[in-house]
């Protein structure tokens, strides 16, 4: 079967939804090829890496005529369509191009999690609006709409009204460590040289809100003089430049020289990142799935989160992880419950997190799961009445 995803951008910065889409793409089971349509530029470095066909329709703007006539051009080429993401044209696109003549499902990658709502209730009021005139259709023309846990799909039924899709769970994941520790740890440390030979903490991930930065900083300079020895590093992109803020409250809170800041980790160096930590910290205030927190699993490293990742009943059910709420009370008593444990309770949780991550989360087996969803109606559903029909 060919598939086609459809994205806003494919940037490594972008975060989380654009590992997953690369993640499915290489994991793809036999039989299906995969191409990706993206509102990036044609420009952009990035692509010329992707390992599968790209169409690049990067305009500057959020509309854009030429990815929906080639969309409508080419859709007998694909017998399947992924859209990822909400509140771009992506999905409007497809609505336009796709329903009633191809199956498309809808990944929202936890874009309907009602923690928007109140982190943000201005943004909100806008995106009402376009909800009620053009998601809320994008959705319910969808023939499935995808949710990574039970959770993220019970939650999205209470951001927007009306709220009609089908619904289906299917566990994302993540790719096995592709490197040996012995090359990928000397990559890390040539990043962050501070750290070799020293205990870490380590958060990987966008330098955000969103990510409960502020508490981790916040507890562990409350933590300081707990353990003296560990360190904390802070790995990921800072687009809003937030990162300065936080390096001067490290600096008030005496911790500047044990909180490091090697930027977005990559490759070996990301891998590295994970095995030579002592545990993956994510005192995040929303997660849907948390790619991060499941890579950290895969390389046998124990994870400090809060109770708003999505997967974290599961984790603490495999025994692999701690969880909190994602205030600074909550993300203070991560810290200290893992001060506490004792070396042995340390390897028992290590060793629970290996096998968490090969029982649930190994990306080679769950893409082929995700990609099936196209083999259950194999008709063109009927298209929906909506504002793009009647154009």
């Amino acid at each position: 079967m060919r598939i086609l995803h459809i994205i806003d951008s494919i940037s490594p910065e972008a975060g989380g939804t654009t590992e997953a889409v690369r993640m499915l793409i290489r994991w793809a089971p036999s039989g299906y090829s995969n191409e990706l349509a993206t509102l990036d530029d044609p420009s952009s470095p990035y692509l010329d890496a992707l390992p599968f066909p790209v169409h690049a329709f990067g305009t500057g703007g959020w509309y854009s005529s030429r990815l929906t006539n080639w969309l409508k051009a080419n859709r007998e080429r694909f017998d399947g369509v992924m859209v990822h993401g909400l509140w771009k044209y992506n999905g409007l696109a497809a609505l336009r191009a796709f329903a009633g003549t191809k199956p498309y499902v809808l990944f929202p990658h936890g874009m309907l999690d009602p923690y928007f709502k109140r982190a943000f209730p201005a943004k909100h009021l806008k995106k009402s609006a376009y909800w009620l005139f053009i998601e809320s259709w994008v959705l319910r023309g969808a023939f499935r709409v995808l949710f990574t846990t039970a959770a993220e799909r019970d939650l999205a039924r209470h951001t927007f009204w009306p709220s009609q899709w089908e619904p289906m769970v299917v566990a994302l994941g993540a790719e096995p460590p592709p490197h040996d520790p012995a090359v990928s740890m000397p990559a890390f440390f040539s990043l962050c040289p501070q750290v070799e030979g020293r205990r870490f903490l380590l958060f990987l991930g966008r330098i955000d809100r969103k990510k409960g930065c502020d508490l981790l900083i916040n507890a562990f300079t409350s933590l300081r003089d707990s353990d003296p020895d560990l360190h904390l590093v802070m790995a990921g992109p800072d687009a809003s430049g937030w990162g300065v803020e936080l390096q001067a409250a490290a600096e008030r809170g005496g911790v500047a020289s044990r909180i490091h800041w090697p930027g977005m980790l990559e490759g070996e160096a990301k891998w590295g990142a994970f095995e030579a930590c002592e545990a993956f910290i994510l005192p995040s205030h929303q997660e849907n799935f948390g790619i991060a927190v499941v890579e950290a699993l895969a390389c046998g490293r124990p994870v400090l989160i809060s109770n708003q990742v999505n997967i974290a009943p599961d984790v603490v059910a495999d025994g692999c992880a701690l969880v909190e709420s994602d205030t600074l009370e909550g993300t203070q008593n991560l810290l200290a419950r893992w001060l506490t444990l004792s070396p042995s309770e340390r390897e028992t949780m290590s060793v629970q997190a290996r096998r968490s991550f090969a029982s649930r989360y190994d990306m080679r087996r769950n893409a082929e799961t995700i990609f099936r969803v196209f083999e259950l109606s194999p008709k063109p559903l009927p298209k929906p009445k909506t504002l793009a029909e009647a154009r």
